[in-house]
């Protein structure tokens, strides 16, 4: 008996100490604030090139007065252009090295860095200023984890067969509508048809995580394991979704410009989950 208490006063001891530590460490809350209101995020420790580079750009107020300049309602805004606004040669334009991580996806309120195409970025860098905030929307798991090229590509060559008459008129049909849901819906409820017809696999794997996240919250899953996610909006994600709708221009320019402010505070770890409802991964 004493030395079940004993272990019970230790493992006691222990929980208190782990509770106590958790309480004092601390975090680096940010705050993206627009006319449309705030959106507060945290950055993830596991891409800490990234944390630190955002970090440093808006203590020093580098943010302050770039615009969210690309908006494409259901998927993203883009913004952060730094180098542009302070008129820094080309040279000078920074990147950073990709930090991928399979536990950091493209849900909805994600932040992730901006950068060039493969065919120029090979080592897929980011950029070291811009960044977007994922806005995306929600999926259906056969529409998940269906390879849509494939499907997209074999439909066609389905439709080709004069056998299948009907099927192509109700394809014409919805194109002419401009009811591309419905043709998405019409292709995946053809998808095991098509893989008998042509011998084909199109599924598409995907991790547990990222069915769970785009079939709650949605996102932009094709983005995954190619475009560094660092960081998550964790409060205001009716700003983002404000921002989104606005009316765009050419080149998915906003017409009124939204211009952001970019704060940075360093807080407990504890206030941010008391009182913007983030939890923390428990390590």
């Amino acid at each position: 008996m004493a030395k079940i208490s004993i272990l019970r006063m230790i493992a006691g001891i222990l929980t208190i100490i782990s509770v106590a530590s958790c309480a004092s460490e601390k975090d680096y809350l940010i705050t993206i604030d627009t006319e449309y209101g705030k959106m507060y995020a945290i950055l993830y420790d596991e891409t800490p090139v990234h944390k630190e580079n955002f970090i440093a750009l808006a203590e020093a107020g580098r943010y302050d007065s770039t615009t969210f300049y690309r908006i494409i309602e259901d998927f993203m805004i883009q913004g952060g252009d730094v180098f542009n606004k302070e008129n820094l040669d080309q040279e000078d334009w920074y990147t950073l090295p990709a930090e991928f991580n399979e536990d950091l996806i493209h849900e909805k309120g994600s932040i992730a860095a901006a950068r060039q195409g493969n065919q120029i970025n090979p080592e897929m860098r980011s950029s070291g200023c811009q960044f977007y905030i994922v806005e995306g929307k929600v999926y259906e798991e056969p529409e998940l984890t269906t390879d849509l090229r494939k499907l997209q590509q074999a439909f066609a060559q389905y439709l080709q067969l004069e056998t299948n008459l009907e099927l192509r008129e109700k394809y014409a049909e919805l194109y002419k509508k401009g009811e591309y849901d419905s043709i998405n819906s019409l292709m995946l409820s053809n998808k095991v048809v098509l893989e008998k017809f042509f011998n084909l696999n199109l599924g598409l794997d995907k991790r547990k995580n990222q069915v769970q996240a785009y079939t709650t919250v949605g996102g932009t899953p094709h983005l995954d394991d190619t475009y560094t996610v660092f960081g998550k909006v964790i409060k205001g994600i009716d700003v983002l979704d404000e921002i989104a709708s606005l009316e765009t221009g050419s080149n998915d320019l906003p017409i009124t410009p939204v211009y952001m402010k970019v704060n940075v505070e360093y807080i407990s770890k504890k206030k941010i989950a008391k009182e913007y409802g983030y939890q923390y991964p428990q390590k």
